[in-house]
């Protein structure tokens, strides 16, 4: 059985954007899906869909994130309405963009002006930050992160998420257990066709081959090369210590684990703990998710060539995290994106979209000139990983834990 002890905080960050008809504006912030505020979206059905967890052992916290700074108010309005009818049956407390002021202005006001600046609402590995900054307020001893777009469909899910945490396998501490997603049909491989465009960059069939060996084959719980931001179990001794890394604009869950590894604590994935990911269909055409993916791995790619021999800390090898994402780690990115991105112009062309080709040679050009980090990831994680577990330390500490939770929460729980 889980250890229903554990003090469990379950986050769920929503992402909120203007109104359909005006849509995305130079100068918001850029996620994959986010809800238009004339739209319901999908917030309430994962809330709704906690009814069928055993237990209710557990607060939940909803963060919410506003592309633009001028809709913040209409998008707290917006996720308080939604939380005030939806069916929970556990404690809900709101985390949004006042919230956040307010929590950086105690800070500031406490002399804490550096640990206040890594407080942000503005991007994924910010927002994923935020979970674990206010699930240490809350005195989490476990996390579960999940996101709005997923709807549960084990009642086991809370037992099967505590089962192994805090414990060890082979004497190493589990400190994070991923799980994994399922589609509508409840499988859990992608599907898609395959493109002669994809000979160089088969990231799918990439990923199929990894969740392949890690979540369908025994033994039940196993390291893993990969994760799922929206299915994580995250112990507090991990998520007080390692931050995610905001240079990363996305894939920041995968990068997580690198960072995770890269001090010392591996990550596992549990082939029983799976989620139902029924997310929108991705409005950006290929050339634009091609050039996402660009950027995530030349990122991660540079953080790991960028490794130092230091104590206390482990040297991090792309094959290490075979088959993916090792497979766009390795020294030939560049080859990678050349040949794909080439490949995908000469498709777009054949079809007439000369504007979509031309995107894609400018990808290989801001591949070789644009993706590449101008500090040294590498030296930039260790010095955030210090400042962070001075904020999670400082923010916990009994006076200011409290003066936090009075500030941010005494009034608004729903």
């Amino acid at each position: 059985m889980g250890d229903a002890r554990l003090n469990t905080i379950m986050v769920i960050p929503t992402y909120w954007g203007r109104e359909k008809a005006i849509g995305w504006q130079e100068g918001d912030a850029v996620y994959d899906h986010p809800t238009s505020l004339d739209e319901e979206g999908t917030l309430q059905r994962i809330i709704d869909s906690t009814g069928i967890l055993e237990g209710t052992d557990y607060q939940l916290v909803i963060i919410g994130v506003s592309t633009a700074a001028d809709i913040e108010p209409q998008v707290e309005s917006k996720v308080m309405e939604v939380l005030n009818r939806s069916a929970s049956r556990v404690k809900v407390h709101l985390f949004s963009h006042t919230h956040l002021k307010k929590a950086k202005q105690l800070l500031e006001t406490k002399g804490r002006q550096n640990l206040a600046q890594l407080l942000s609402l503005r991007g994924y590995a910010n927002v994923r930050n935020m979970c674990l900054f206010v699930a240490n307020l809350l005195s989490a001893e476990v996390v579960i992160l999940i996101d709005d777009d997923e709807q549960f469909h084990d009642p086991h899910f809370l037992t099967k998420a505590r089962q192994f945490i805090g414990k060890a396998l082979q004497g190493k501490p589990i400190l994070a257990v991923a799980g994994y997603y399922v589609d509508a049909e409840e499988n859990y491989l992608r599907q898609t066709e395959k493109k002669p465009w994809m000979t160089y960059w088969d990231k799918t069939g990439i990923m199929n081959r990894a969740f392949q060996q890690i979540i369908g084959a025994e033994p039940r719980l196993k390291e893993t090369p990969f994760v799922f931001g929206g299915n994580m179990v995250l112990n507090r001794e991990l998520f007080t210590r390692i931050p995610f890394d905001p240079g990363i604009t996305r894939g920041e869950d995968i990068d997580y684990l690198i960072n995770a590894r890269m001090f010392g604590y591996p990550l596992f994935l549990d082939n029983q703990l799976s989620i139902k990911h029924l997310a929108p269909h991705k409005p950006h055409p290929l050339w634009r998710q091609l050039r996402e993916d660009i950027y995530r791995f030349v990122y991660e790619r540079a953080k790991i060539v960028s490794q130092k021999s230091r104590t206390g800390m482990t040297m991090v090898e792309p094959q290490s995290l075979d088959p993916y994402p090792g497979e766009f780690l390795k020294e030939n990115l560049p080859e990678l994106i050349y040949k794909s991105n080439l490949m995908l112009a000469a498709e777009y062309l054949q079809k007439g979209d000369t504007a979509a080709s031309q995107e894609c040679l400018r990808n290989i050009y801001l591949g070789q000139f644009d993706a590449s980090p101008k500090i040294d990831p590498f030296d930039s994680l260790v010095a955030l990983q210090k400042s962070w577990s001075q904020l999670m330390e400082f923010s916990a500490s009994e006076k200011v834990s409290v003066e936090l939770k009075e500030a941010l929460f005494g009034e608004t729980s729903p």
